[in-house]
């Protein structure tokens, strides 16, 4: 059994917020030629700065409306692109990148109430994911966040 898997926001859900241009808090999109890495949330993979069009878009992954609630900023290619398929395995291109993707694990359980905080650093946040579920079973997911930035990236399952 695999210890944890990757879910990167869905197609369908891109699809929804590129036809309607509409956030799911009712504030228009923006587009923009990328000025930064990103990353894209749906595939998980860094923006080109200067070539890829993209979304800013107000985003909230959790389910339930209560204090650790935290909607923000995130972004999504322009175009069509598929989901990030690897789900055994953290999205490798944001992995090595250490200097443009300083990495926090924010631990939820299952009321999604916070209880867990990790700051990734130099550990190797494939290792850490697993022994991270290991020594807490009070954990139901995990949130990969940019540590300097705040904002999401993407959610991690147990497997």
């Amino acid at each position: 059994m695999n210890p944890f898997k990757i879910i990167p926001l869905t197609k369908a859900y891109a699809s929804k917020i590129r036809e309607t241009k509409i956030d799911d808090f009712g504030h228009p999109v923006v587009e923009q030629l990328a000025t930064g890495l990103g990353p894209c949330r749906v595939s998980l993979q860094p923006f080109k700065p200067g070539k890829d069009q993209r979304i800013l878009i107000s985003y909230s992954p959790f389910e339930k409306a209560n204090a650790f609630n935290q909607p923000g900023p995130i972004f999504i290619h322009k175009k069509e692109i598929e989901p990030y398929k690897n789900m055994n395995q953290f999205p490798p291109e944001i992995k090595k990148d250490k200097i443009n993707f300083p990495l926090s694990l924010i631990g939820y359980n299952k009321d999604q109430e916070m209880i867990f905080t990790r700051m990734v650093g130099n550990d190797d946040i494939d290792l850490l994911i697993p022994e991270i579920f290991q020594q807490h079973p009070e954990i139901t997911y995990l949130h990969a966040r940019n540590s300097e930035a705040g904002c999401y990236i993407c959610k991690i399952e147990r497997g």
